[in-house]
């Protein structure tokens, strides 16, 4: 790929970062309440909660502050953790795959569900399956993800009794685990069905009244490679964007399933840590949910490329 099709959407990231750090200082400052005193309790001594904000760093200058904490995310050295005595990093990269798999499992079944969904109702505009794909796709679209989670829980769990309630399996079993997923996925995953399916549907129509569409089928070409090889390629380029761009939101759906079906993950990290006004994991975890949001971008951008050769020209 053409380095100068790449150069400015690295730089594009990096400014996207930069800027995402200096709202999460902000926001961070912004949050009510002494941290020293919620991580210590109201019968902590002055001298405890003195030492406790020199360790955290919040006696110092905000301008200090502000350029140690750019310059510790910027290496990626979170430091450790207060309460624990454990290394900020070392806590996410342990929840990190679970909430990675839960995003991924939440994508994957969102096209594999939702693409043959848009393509079938792309063949056959205004029929009957169409109409009714309409219609569930806005009805899952409304539904908020919290609410399908403690849905799927209520039927699957305690009524049926046929998927585990909490947790993420036990360790070592791949099988378990897949069982413990089931839910979080769904409950993550059955909104963007209905989404990925609508943008797939009028993006594929829009292509398929185009003239080289019209060559195509002039040539005798089937109407099965029309709609999976010619048309879908060009087709798939907004599914693909409002995925990229869209992920933050997915990243926020996964943080409920996890509440809710006590799953570790990067969400719950983050939630126990805002409880105890922990401010150094929250910071931490927060910065990698953002590298995750821009690194997904990215990655889309980098798709776009490689999937339209106009737009690599363009930027050539």
């Amino acid at each position: 790929m053409h380095l100068g099709a790449v150069l400015p959407h690295i730089a594009s990231t990096l400014a996207v970062l930069a800027a995402a750090m200096l709202l999460l200082f902000a926001l961070t400052l912004a949050i009510p309440g002494d941290p020293a005193t919620a991580l210590l309790g109201p019968r902590a001594t002055p001298a405890a909660i003195a030492a406790i904000t020199a360790e955290m760093g919040l006696d110092r200058p905000v301008p200090v502050r502000l350029w140690r904490f750019m310059i510790v995310l910027a290496r990626g050295q979170f430091g450790t953790d207060i309460v624990s005595g454990r290394p900020i990093g070392s806590m996410i990269a342990e929840v990190l795959p679970f909430t990675l798999a839960l995003a991924g499992a939440a994508i994957a079944l969102a096209l594999a569900l939702g693409v043959p969904a848009g393509i079938y109702a792309a063949a056959r505009p205004g029929g009957l399956a169409d109409r009714v794909l309409a219609l569930g796709s806005v009805a899952l679209v409304a539904v908020p993800n919290f609410v399908v989670a403690l849905a799927l829980l209520l039927l699957f769990s305690l009524v049926l009794h046929v998927l585990p309630v909490e947790g993420a399996g036990a360790p070592g079993d791949p099988l378990d685990q897949l069982r413990h997923l089931v839910l979080p996925t769904l409950a993550v995953g059955l909104g963007w069905i209905g989404y990925v399916a609508r943008l797939v549907r009028a993006s594929l129509i829009e292509v398929l009244a185009q003239p080289y569409i019209r060559t195509a089928r002039a040539f005798g070409i089937g109407r099965a490679r029309i709609l999976w090889v010619l048309a879908l390629r060009n087709a798939a380029i907004p599914s693909l964007a409002a995925i990229g761009v869209g992920f933050g939101r997915l990243l926020g759906g996964a943080v409920f399933a996890e509440i809710i079906f006590a799953r570790p993950g990067l969400g719950s990290l983050i939630f126990d840590a805002i409880e105890a006004r922990n401010y150094p994991v929250v910071q931490a975890g927060v910065f990698v949910a953002i590298l995750l949001f821009v690194a997904a971008n990215l990655a889309v951008d980098a798709l776009f490329l490689w999937l339209d050769p106009r737009l690599r020209m363009a930027a050539a």
